[in-house]
């Protein structure tokens, strides 16, 4: 990792799991988050429970991580790969149950589009187990496709339970 801003760049990263012990797991994402390097005022979300979205398999634990970064994005991808591959991670098949997943969704207002990487996620807007604890952490959040509080709105359909059971936010 070599490519360091000037300054941190506020970005937001997804976390779920759904195989093994998908608190503790998060729970242990949730540390690794906080001790990468050239990363600061990390924040994470409550956690939420919800019905897997176009795959099989155990219900999942939802959360969102807010942090500031020097890391360029593609360099956050790649620890955020670390961080998967450390718990387990495979990727045996197209929305596989898994472990851990962590899903880069926002970096300042940048976009990218590259094989590896896409910016913002192209998918979070259509997503309750994202924009909830997104909201949580950035309710006046505009993304493209509107208002974080509009967006909500249109995902009302899809169950989210939140967990009374809160992150260690250290």
């Amino acid at each position: 990792m070599s490519n360091l801003n000037p300054t941190p760049t506020l970005a937001y990263v997804a976390l779920g799991a759904n195989l093994g012990d998908p608190i503790g797991t998060l729970l242990e994402a949730c540390e690794a988050l906080h001790q990468l390097d050239h990363t600061t005022e990390v924040q994470i979300s409550g956690f939420y429970k919800t019905a897997p979205l176009d795959a099989d398999g155990p219900d999942y634990i939802n959360a969102v991580a807010s942090l500031k970064t020097r890391l360029a994005a593609p360099d956050l991808l790649q620890a955020l790969f670390a961080i998967e591959t450390a718990h387990g991670r495979e990727r045996s098949y197209h929305n596989a149950p898994r472990t851990l997943d962590l899903d880069l969704l926002l970096y300042g207002s940048e976009e990218f589009n590259t094989p590896e990487l896409t910016l913002p996620h192209p998918r979070l807007h259509l997503r309750a187990f994202v924009l909830h604890p997104l909201a949580e952490l950035a309710p006046k959040l505009q993304l493209a496709q509107g208002s974080i509080q509009d967006l909500l709105q249109t995902v009302a359909d899809q169950a989210i339970t939140p967990l009374d059971a809160e992150p260690d936010d250290e």
